[in-house]
């Protein structure tokens, strides 16, 4: 209580409301060394600030608000006026519960260098985290707020907004603050941005009676910093759906599915070129690359049965990918490669009791394996970097949690414990030293992970000295982030969140 009081007294809003425009009030936020001003001339508003930053556990700006509540869009022109002091400077369209300085808020910011990014702080005084869009330099930029979600788009050379991908749930109580927001990130100086052809708008928004597998989505494409500021960048959008991104060895490029193909992707973004796979055109989100990344693993259903199977090919691609494992009793999905590259562990589904164990098979031949036999699911093989240890989730606790075993799968050890979450697919970082994965909700059954849900991604010490703590949270689920999607250096997770067309 004692920190909130002192955050009311860095408020230098006026103390009547000063109305301009659209908005009921406007004020600087923090400490800023030069009281900012805002004036509107019947087309645009132009603001001026000073303020150190927008960012961190607190922030200085100057903010012209209005109080509103339930789904809400607000779009605006941004301009900055002059060259600027610092590359960084601010000026963006802002949702904040309240007016003190660490205040949750969500925000579209364009920075002085041309960067869009949707920046966040989901609770009071604490840290801040951004999602970069692909689109620099906009045209015109749009924050939407729609259920506990914000969202963001940007229009680019042809002024027309498209969504920017990404998204962050965090739940706003009515009533809320939104308006137009500068800082000049360099509170030694006054920065000045105009606003035009400012909306506030409420989006009307289609009801969808089922938001699984026939939902129709678009995709976000993300690589997230896992340490520092735990930025987001969206590498490209999608207008449907594509899953389960891999990282190359060489840290250059993405690999994942969609349509039943496997595409390859810069890590910088890009066009996306197809792989060769050859008839083996059914690809589901259960690949990856052998761990000296010249061999790509598929699990492909184009058979008439439509049991999925499991190929190895090139990475380069290939006509003739050889088969690896295949079932006629079962359904299986790659997940694992023994660090020596000679063994892959899978799930093996039955297709008649739709039980679901994991099994392995050598890649220069011999029997499948049965390697974690029941009770319940157990499914998301991975193996430690160290080659002791397979990890997994399974249901064997009645949660849905993470699990290992020693690689010929003996001595079961349960890894996470908390009932509150359904934890899936244990991905470690290369160096052995971070194991991230995706936790559902209570509202999803204890043994799927279906699509279109509320998620978070999450990661937690190898070593268990710590419990797992939230990278963020999003609207994601199947696809999100199936298999193996470290960065080579350890530093970046790959996933995909969604959003549904309505």
């Amino acid at each position: 209580m004692k920190r909130f009081l002192a955050a009311l007294v860095l408020l230098a809003a006026p103390a009547a409301a000063q109305t301009i425009g659209d908005f009921q009030n406007h004020g600087d936020i923090g400490v800023t060394s030069t009281a900012g001003s805002a004036t509107f001339d019947g087309g645009s508003y132009r603001i001026a600030a000073s303020g150190a930053n927008i960012w961190g556990t607190a922030d200085a700006f100057h903010y012209a608000w209005t109080r509103a509540s339930g789904d809400l869009h607000i779009a605006a022109d941004i301009a900055w006026e002059g060259k600027g002091t610092d590359p960084h400077r601010k000026a963006g369209l802002m949702i904040r519960q309240h007016i003190t300085p660490g205040s949750p808020y969500a925000d579209v910011m364009v920075h002085g260098d041309g960067m869009v990014s949707l920046q966040y702080r989901e609770v009071q005084d604490g840290p801040t985290f951004q999602i970069v869009s692909a689109t620099w330099h906009p045209r015109r930029v749009r924050l939407e707020r729609e259920g506990d979600y914000v969202w963001f788009s940007v229009a680019g050379e042809d002024g027309v907004l498209r969504h920017a991908g990404g998204n962050y749930r965090i739940a706003f109580q009515a009533p809320y603050f939104v308006g137009l927001a500068v800082s000049a990130h360099n509170d030694a100086v006054t920065e000045t941005a105009r606003f035009s052809n400012v909306e506030l708008t409420v989006p009307s928004l289609a009801y969808v009676p089922d938001t699984g597998y026939p939902a129709k989505v678009e995709s976000s494409l993300e690589v997230m910093d896992v340490g520092g500021i735990r930025s987001r960048r969206i590498v490209r959008t999608f207008d449907s759906r594509i899953e389960a991104p891999n990282w190359t060895r060489d840290g250059k490029a993405l690999v994942y599915n969609a349509g039943g193909r496997i595409w390859r992707i810069p890590v910088e973004g890009g066009e996306p070129v197809a792989i060769d796979t050859g008839p083996n055109v059914k690809n589901n989100n259960d690949h990856g690359l052998s761990p000296d990344g010249r061999q790509l693993v598929i699990s492909d259903q184009s058979e008439p049965d439509g049991l999925s199977r499991i190929f190895v090919l090139p990475l380069a691609g290939s006509a003739r990918p050889r088969e690896l494992v295949s079932n006629p009793q079962a359904r299986s999905y790659w997940h694992a490669w023994t660090p020596d590259g000679k063994t892959i562990a899978y799930a093996h589904v039955g297709a008649s009791d739709g039980s679901y164990d994991i099994w392995s098979r050598a890649l220069a031949g011999g029997p499948e394996v049965p390697l974690v036999i029941g009770p319940g699911v157990d499914d998301g093989p991975e193996y430690s970097p160290d080659g002791k240890w397979l990890y997994f989730n399974s249901t064997r606790s009645g949660a849905m949690q993470i699990w290992r075993v020693r690689a010929d799968g003996s001595n079961p050890e349960q890894v996470t414990t908390d009932p509150n979450f359904r934890d899936w697919f244990p991905h470690f970082s290369p160096d052995g030293k971070w194991i991230a994965f995706i936790s559902f909700g209570l509202d999803v059954a204890l043994g799927d992970h279906p699509p279109n849900r509320d998620v978070m991604l999450r990661i937690m010490p190898a070593d268990g000295s710590a419990p797992p703590r939230v990278l963020t949270r999003l609207f994601g689920g199947q696809g999100t982030i199936n298999v193996p999607s470290w960065s080579p250096d350890s530093k970046s997770v790959a996933f995909v969140s969604y959003r549904l067309v309505r």
